[in-house]
């Protein structure tokens, strides 16, 4: 037995330990203390290192060293005893009794524990700080790297221009044309006055249904009534003039191939009397002059129609030179007066549609003051010439109007509808290029790739238009092209793009290869893309 077991009687253990200190040094719940032996309360030397550790069976005993080198247990080794404390002993290896130390408080591990677990637990929260910062560096990179890949999903599926593409459609076995027109009366007439003077009275209005010869107005003219009464005066003298020549004439006549007047006489007295006669006829003519212009007195109208205008009233002065139109001082009409049992419509008809202009062709008016209502209009006849600046001709209709529902002067839309060729291709006027190399189309292949195709065009039918060489039924091409399309170009077929969309008769066609549309995921790529880099 050694020294340090004999200093150490059994009465002076400590007190076996409580709460946590216990269950440290009996695990098993024995109560028995350790000793690296394993054998109960059994003091084990160490051969090396001189140190006794004595243990007792769930006593607490204290632990002393008894080695030369009086070094001191590990951590946490000692002290473990109910206010038991290590103290270093002197003396030689394995010799001299070890001294027991009294404890300082109540139970614990001793005071060398508490700064050990102290550096533990924050090196701990160090390396967990640590990790969570290394994650959200992560997180970053790879949202980042994300958000790259969406942008770049996007500009790779934004890229190619998405376009409709259609194919050419049969011509309309009949072609429609909506022209504007004009519509005048049958006769239209501007009445002047041909007598200088003032207007009496007037007996017919605006509107007023007047038949031929039915008196509009009259005009006081006291300068040519004075006019007329010095004519006939003078009528009266040349008369006079006139019969006293004759007599004489005839006096001398009687005379001839006598002594008493010479040949040469007679003759002149029977001039003289034809003379006379004829400022006789001079005379007269004067005075039918000037009855004729006592008639212009009354204003009356020229054919049955209706008074459409009435410039004048009562006391107004009038110019007998109002209806001379080279006149510088010409006079307005004083009334206007229209022949509207049957109208004149008059359309400028493009040189395409110039060969349909003949005898037969009809047209459909509608006016519209009549929504809903239309008026058959037959062709009359043509200028047959084509104006320069329009490259339009003039082409003249006609329409019965017997219970005067038309008036003159109104607007209308005139409906052409002649036969077409259904033969000859047409496509709508957006689908075509006007480029420097003439006129084209964009085609669309099977690899979805663009060609340029030149066409030959025909007739213009409005919003289409005839391409007679070029293109086949069965090719595709873009419905709205945009300026800057290209050979060999790379584009997206969709059933729908914005632009104007094909008329009904021009069936959207597909391409055999389609794109391939993006997955689910891309699709989420390329929204979160659009918002922007939010997370960042």
């Amino acid at each position: 037995m050694t020294a340090a077991e004999h200093d150490s009687p059994a009465d002076a253990r400590a007190p076996a330990r409580h709460g946590e200190d216990a269950a440290l040094d009996d695990p098993a719940g024995h109560g028995a203390a350790r000793d690296d032996t394993a054998q109960s309360g059994a003091a084990r030397h160490d051969a090396d290192h001189g140190t006794a550790r004595d243990g007792a069976a769930g006593d607490g005993a204290t632990r002393a060293d008894g080695g030369a080198s009086g070094t001191p247990p590990p951590d946490g080794a000692h002290g473990r005893g109910d206010g038991a404390a290590w103290t270093p002993a002197g003396g030689n290896h394995g010799g001299g009794p070890g001294r027991a130390g009294t404890g300082q408080g109540g139970t614990g591990r001793g005071a060398a524990g508490a700064p050990r677990r102290g550096k533990a637990r924050g090196r701990l929260l160090a390396g967990v700080a640590a990790l969570a910062v290394a994650g959200l560096v992560a997180w970053g990179v790879v949202g980042r790297k994300q958000h790259v890949d969406s942008l770049q999903d996007t500009a790779d599926a934004e890229r190619i221009p998405q376009v409709q593409v259609i194919s050419p459609s049969k011509g309309p076995p009949t072609r429609k044309l909506d022209l504007p027109g004009s519509i005048n009366a049958w006769y239209t007439a501007s009445i002047y006055a041909q007598v200088t003077g003032y207007v009496q009275k007037w007996y017919k209005d605006y509107g007023a249904a007047v038949k031929t010869g039915e008196l509009l107005a009259t005009i006081d003219t006291p300068g040519l009534d004075q006019q007329l009464a010095a004519a006939q005066a003078e009528l009266g003298v040349a008369q006079t003039r006139a019969n006293l020549a004759s007599v004489t004439a005839r006096r001398y006549k009687a005379l001839a191939g006598t002594q008493a007047v010479a040949q040469q006489d007679i003759d002149v007295q029977v001039a003289s009397a034809a003379a006379a006669q004829s400022q006789v006829v001079a005379a007269q003519a004067n005075v039918a002059r000037y009855q004729a212009l006592e008639a212009f007195k009354r204003i009356v109208a020229p054919f049955d129609g209706v008074v459409t205008s009435r410039n004048t009233d009562v006391g107004n002065y009038v110019n007998g030179g109002g209806g001379d139109a080279g006149a510088h001082s010409a006079e307005a009409a004083l009334f206007t007066v229209s022949d509207i049992h049957k109208m004149r419509v008059f359309v400028s008809v493009p040189q395409d549609y110039s060969d349909v202009l003949k005898a037969g062709l009809t047209a459909s008016l509608t006016l519209p003051q009549f929504p809903g209502k239309s008026f058959k209009a037959d062709f009359e006849t043509s200028a047959q010439s084509f104006n320069a600046q329009s490259r339009t001709v003039v082409t003249e209709l006609t329409v019965a109007n017997p219970d005067h529902t038309i008036w003159p002067g109104t607007y209308t839309d005139v409906h052409f509808e002649v036969a077409g060729n259904p033969d000859v291709l047409i496509v709508p006027e957006q689908s075509l290029l006007f480029r420097a190399e003439g006129m084209q189309v964009a085609l669309v292949g099977p690899d979805d790739k663009v060609h340029l195709q030149d066409v030959k065009l025909g007739l213009n039918l409005g919003q289409n238009v005839q391409v007679v060489d070029g293109l086949k039924p069965d090719d595709k091409l873009i419905n709205a092209p945009s300026a800057g399309e290209m050979e060999g170009q790379l584009v997206h077929v969709v059933s729908g793009a914005p632009g104007i969309a094909p008329a009904p008769q021009f069936k959207a066609a597909a391409t055999a290869a389609k794109p391939k549309p993006l997955t689910p995921a891309q699709q989420l790529k390329v929204e979160a893309a659009r918002g922007g880099l939010t997370d960042q």
